[in-house]
């Protein structure tokens, strides 16, 4: 293995969504205006502070700390990681907001610890996987502790409940399980488990239900449960091929539920119109394969787990996301990465992209 320089087209990827999602979410939170006063000034404050400058400081940290250390502390992050999920739980830390409690509070910040707990399983999992490469195909080496680390996955995230990134750890774990040469067989019965577990959820949360019923028929409900996809697509539907042009949104005050959050790139959709949708898109896909790419160079299995791990994380969250509002997938209730208001997801995406660029550098020459 040779030690080269960072994947400077990745870094320059990167760069480009982190400035063109700002950009987005600059626009997107001028809907705040005319939803109280000083809203505006501290959803931007918070984002600049805890997304921008925070993330910043820890993207420099992991691109300069060799990767090969998370592998040998990777029991100890998937426990602060863990530890930091249950934080959600305790009164006086954790709180609520539109009915899901996902966030704590320190010092008067607010901070989502499941981002912590996404980067911090996948640090843990590519370790586990690494070291049982050769035994994988055994069930108490494979399929058993993979089933104990989703377990672990949704105790936490959907007793918040936040099936969105349950969905997404889910997808992560499984691609990484994949990317290891686990058993077909040992797949097909985690999605068929999977299946039974959503069928369930089916039942006992009719939230979700009705989430799945609005996208079988978007609308059914319009000035209820349809009403978000259907602001979203009228939105989308009106920017045309071009859109009306940077800040220049009408859905986004007060009819777009979320404009900063959820409902970002339908507000994207309208200003840029299919052009720029597809560009952020086409980003996205960009990034994901040039990583991929870099992956397939990186001779170390811990290095090529974490890359694969770390770029389903991104690019699953996003399209689901933007599938949720173009009405092709379930309304999920995840931020898009770069983008939507969260200065946790920005903070940990940056964070999980300096590891990369780390990794980068271990790549074979050739």
């Amino acid at each position: 293995m040779s030690h080269a320089r960072i994947d400077k087209v990745l870094l320059a990827s990167f760069a480009i969504l982190v400035f063109v999602g700002f950009f987005i979410f600059t626009s997107a939170s001028l809907g705040l205006l005319t939803r109280g006063e000083g809203v505006f000034s501290q959803v931007a404050i918070k984002q600049i502070l805890v997304g921008i400058i925070l993330g910043s400081i820890a993207f420099f940290i992991t691109l300069k700390t060799d990767y090969t250390h998370w592998r040998k502390y990777a029991f100890f992050i998937a426990i602060a990681s863990i530890c930091s999920a249950v934080l959600v739980f305790i009164p006086g830390i954790g709180f609520a907001h539109g009915g899901a409690k996902r966030w704590i509070d320190i010092a008067g910040i607010s901070l989502q610890p499941a981002e912590f707990l996404k980067l911090g399983l996948i640090i843990y999992y590519a370790a586990w996987l690494s070291k049982v490469r050769e035994k994988i195909s055994k069930l108490q080496y494979g399929l058993f502790p993979l089933l104990i680390v989703i377990f672990i996955a949704a105790v936490l995230v959907l007793l918040e409940p936040d099936t969105g990134t349950f969905l997404v750890i889910f997808a992560s774990l499984v691609g990484m399980f994949i990317a290891a040469h686990g058993r077909w067989r040992d797949i097909l019965i985690l999605f068929l488990l999977c299946a039974i577990g959503i069928s369930g959820l089916f039942y006992m949360r009719p939230y979700i239900r009705e989430r799945f019923l609005t996208f079988l028929d978007p609308a059914r409900d319009p000035q209820g449960s349809g009403y978000q996809i259907q602001q979203s697509l009228i939105a989308i539907g009106s920017g045309g091929i071009f859109g009306r042009g940077f800040g220049q949104s009408v859905q986004k005050f007060n009819y777009l539920p979320e404009p900063i959050g959820d409902s970002i790139f339908a507000v994207a959709g309208e200003e840029f119109g299919f052009i720029g949708s597809l560009l952020l898109v086409l980003l996205y896909i960009f990034f994901a394969l040039r990583a991929l790419r870099m992956a397939s160079k990186v001779n170390d299995l811990f290095g090529r787990l974490l890359i694969v791990g770390i770029v389903i994380l991104i690019v699953s969250q996003s399209f689901l996301n933007i599938g949720s509002m173009l009405g092709i997938l379930p309304l999920t209730g995840v931020p898009l990465i770069f983008v939507s208001q969260g200065g946790t997801a920005l903070l940990v995406g940056m964070a999980e992209v300096g590891i990369l660029l780390n990794i980068s550098r271990r790549r074979a020459i050739g």
